[in-house]
Formats: C-alpha cells, structure tokens, sequence
C-alpha cells in the first residue's frame, strides 16, 4: 500500500526487479486517481477505498495527531504483502516520506 506523494516511482525499476508491484490506495475516487496519477506520472495501479475499510484492515486509517491534535483520517504507510497474499512487514505511520522508499527497498531485499 503506497501512500503519500510521488516518492516511489523513482525507484520502480529497482523494485520490479524484485518482483514487487506498487499499489496504491486512498478513499478518493476514481477521478481523483486519474487526476493525481497524471499530475506525478504515475507508473503504476491506484484503488479506491471509497469505505476506508482496506485500509482500516492495514492500520492505515484511523486516528492519527495533526499538528498537535487528533483527528481521524487515512495515516501514510506502507505494507509488503507476499505472493501468496501474507503480510511480510508494515511500516505504519510513515514519518519522512522522501528516506522511506530506500528502507522498503532495503527490506525487500533482504527478503
């Protein structure tokens, strides 16, 4: 699950290389999908979880602080799930969205 700006794409080979697809996915529709996808040139899939309730299985909606004060809403983060549809490792509540992608890189290929 990506989530966050235009910060994997960079690195899209590498991961393919891998045997990794990038999916993303956020409540907006799918209008809004196409929109962002051409704004970032975006080479891969976006969903749509228009009910929240996939990312709510992942940890990646509910209650999260903004500025100092709680809200609800979707919260950035990123899960490796395996061929066979097992979750391999989550990073939840994503902090510096541009050093990331290089730490789920790293972890994929330590495997």
């Amino acid at each position: 699950m990506y989530q966050g700006g235009p910060r994997f794409p960079g690195r899209l080979e590498r991961l393919s290389a891998l045997g990794v697809a990038v999916i993303g996915i956020s409540p907006d529709g799918a209008e809004s999908h196409r929109e962002f996808a051409a704004k970032y040139r975006l080479p891969f899939t976006l969903l749509s979880d228009p009910d929240r309730s996939v990312m709510r299985a992942y940890g990646a909606y509910g209650e999260k602080t903004m500025y100092g004060r709680k809200a609800t809403g979707v919260i950035r983060s990123t899960v490796w799930v395996d061929a066979e549809g097992r979750v391999r490792r989550s990073w939840p509540r994503v902090g510096n969205a541009a050093e990331h992608p290089g730490k789920v890189l790293e972890a994929l290929r330590r495997g």
